[in-house]
């Protein structure tokens, strides 16, 4: 992403850098091809510091950057990649083609993880990454559903193909049930408000776009922005988050790394909110288990901040596998 200004939808207010809450860039209006700019590669890669020989795994491939660097950092390393969405992967495979055998990408999620790796004779891994945000492809495909700039339905699923859809969501959850997804995930104070308008929305046969979800959100907080962003900033991210269980996947890849990391291996996790800092925090706090790379997460450096609006937001944690302990088996 280049470019942090909104679109000019009606009451919004110039852009400000907000911490923890996604700004959507205004541009990238036309046809969507899966182009992403790879958040903190440099750091991810020294953190890993990948030895030729060894086995990595990219929890989420995204648009491919971060294996990328792994396999060009260290040639004779393999990567073993997964993402849940399909067109990442189709388009990451003609980035990575070049490396033949040393990359196998699967299409799974974080809790078939270990099964996937032991069906390719894969037990531990020297180090893995993840980038938990959501890519510029994803939010400017209108089809997808993620962002309340472009007309499309309300789907918002990482994996198209599986799993209930945004809205299905909401027709299934009462006002409160709602209200509690949109607090919980989205930090939103004016849960309650927002709920009740979406669902009155939805009995008023209103709701079938990402636009409709957008005026149900605005009808009940109003335009103005708080905190410079947009009013459907925080219900999207949280309809987005519960629709794809983005926090349970975390917690599954947290629980797993004890067994799929090697003594010595790192990881290294790039989060872009709160919630999966916390997450990662917690985890990384077992003294037993792992060190920690540095007493505070990193964060992107001002010349790429400058250059890539979705990095100001991204926190990268690294921690080191202990020797074994009686926390290594789940």
């Amino acid at each position: 992403m280049t470019n942090a200004q909104q679109l000019a939808l009606p009451g919004v207010v110039a852009e400000q850098a907000i911490e923890w809450v996604w700004a959507e860039d205004a541009e990238g209006e036309g046809d969507v091809t899966f182009v992403h700019e790879t958040v903190m590669k440099h750091e991810v890669v020294a953190a890993l510091a990948p030895e030729a020989g060894e086995v990595y795994v990219d929890a989420t491939l995204g648009g491919g950057g971060h294996t990328e660097a792994i396999l060009e950092a260290a040639p004779g390393a393999r990567v073993v990649a997964f993402d849940r969405d399909q067109n990442a992967i189709d388009a990451a495979g003609a980035r990575l083609a070049r490396f033949g055998d040393r990359i196998t990408v699967v299409h799974a999620n974080f809790g078939s993880m270990r099964e996937r790796l032991a069906s390719m004779g894969v037990g531990t891994v020297r180090g893995l990454c993840a980038d938990l945000g959501v890519s510029s492809p994803q939010l400017d495909d209108a089809a997808r559903g993620m962002s309340f700039r472009r007309e499309g339905p309300i789907d918002m699923r990482m994996d198209a193909s599986a799993g209930e859809t945004a809205l299905e969501l909401i027709e299934r959850l009462d006002d409160d049930a709602l209200a509690n997804v949109i607090y919980r995930y989205g930090d939103e104070r004016r849960s309650r408000r927002i709920a009740r308008s979406i669902k009155r929305s939805l009995a008023e046969g209103e709701l079938h776009t990402t636009l409709d979800l957008r005026r149900a959100i605005v009808r009940a907080v109003g335009p103005v922005r708080v905190g410079g962003v947009d009013p459907a900033t925080r219900t999207f991210q949280a309809l987005r988050i519960a629709v794809n269980d983005e926090l349970g996947e975390l917690e599954a890849l947290l629980a797993a790394l004890p067994v799929l990391v090697q003594p010595g291996g790192v990881v290294a996790i790039l989060s872009f909110h709160s919630l999966e800092d916390r997450l990662v925090k917690q985890a990384f706090h077992g003294r037993e288990t792992w060190e920690p790379l540095s007493k505070k997460p990193l964060s992107a450096s001002e010349e790429e901040s400058s250059l890539n609006v979705r990095s100001r937001s991204a926190k990268l944690r690294a921690a080191r596998r202990l020797p074994e302990s009686e926390e290594t088996t789940l």
